[in-house]
């Protein structure tokens, strides 16, 4: 099937729409973050930096360490974007743009997210370095492509589903992190679900000026448990994150750096510090 002008949109370079990459500017191993800005505090640890383009807030660095080559790029906020950028990575490697068809043989990148997340449980301190093991998904991002979920997925939705059932409009979507990846790097961190909100404020639970419509949201995600799951950590993009890479074949981990305590009312003081623990313990294991 030869892909639409209007449904795969390539610029006049040759460059997918958003991200304004060549099939031949991203690595097998691709590391996101949020803010464009921790693109380079990612790429400063790189022995050498080959390509570095942006467009919006898309920034990517690709480059070595030692033989190995990466790519980092940044997401920008919220399951949108996300939507922007995995489909456009996949693009990039699993659709031949001169004849618009999607390739025979299709390529599995292996992405590592590396955010900021507050903590929903009081015995995850600000500083922790927690992995996902699940994405749990509070917004509609994933009601618009199929899914197909592992028995242990479906069991454990199952149990949110019917904790949650009176969140009026609001149907959770859950994706497990890939084990291989979660085993490699995280195999020393505390683990646990990661709530993804579509919103920073009353979607994630803080009171401004605005009233909130779901009280006690920070009360109702630390109390929630199915066997040994638990809530752990609350932000924007990891669920997201977790069921394109899954819908797409690609191995997705997250890794949360802990700004905030939200049952305690706390926000680090350093949190460069915590981030940069992050990424450079992530670096070392690539």
């Amino acid at each position: 099937m030869k892909l639409s002008a209007a449904d795969l949109i390539i610029n006049p370079d040759g460059s997918i729409y958003h991200l304004n990459l060549l099939p031949e500017d991203i690595a097998d191993t691709v590391i996101t973050v949020g803010d464009l800005d921790r693109v380079p505090e990612v790429s400063k640890h790189f022995d050498r930096i080959e390509l570095k383009k942006g467009k919006r807030e898309f920034i990517t660095h690709t480059g070595y360490i030692g033989k190995k080559r990466i790519t980092v790029i940044s997401t920008g906020i919220g399951t949108d974007n996300i939507d922007i950028v995995f489909n456009e990575l996949d693009a990039l490697v699993n659709i031949d743009f001169d004849s618009r068809t999607i390739k025979n043989e299709l390529k599995s990148l292996n992405i590592i997210r590396i955010g900021t997340s507050g903590a929903v449980q009081p015995d995850i301190p600000m500083g922790t370095v927690l992995a996902s093991s699940y994405g749990l998904g509070f917004d509609a991002l994933m009601h618009y492509y199929e899914q197909k979920l592992s028995e242990k997925e479906e069991e454990l939705l199952s149990d949110i589903n019917t904790y949650f059932k009176d969140l009026a409009g609001i149907k959770p979507y859950l994706t497990q992190a890939n084990e291989n990846l979660l085993q490699q790097f995280a195999y020393d961190m505390p683990t646990g679900i990661t709530a993804t909100a579509p919103g920073f404020y009353a979607p994630q639970g803080r009171q401004v000026r605005a009233k909130n419509a779901v009280a006690n949201f920070i009360g109702r995600l630390n109390s929630f448990k199915s066997g040994a799951n638990r809530i752990t950590n609350l932000e924007m993009e990891t669920a997201g994150i977790y069921a394109l890479a899954k819908t797409l074949g690609h191995k997705a981990l997250s890794i949360n750096a802990i700004l905030a305590s939200r049952v305690n009312f706390e926000f680090s003081n350093n949190p460069n510090v915590i981030v940069n623990k992050a990424i450079t313990t992530i670096l070392e294991r690539i």
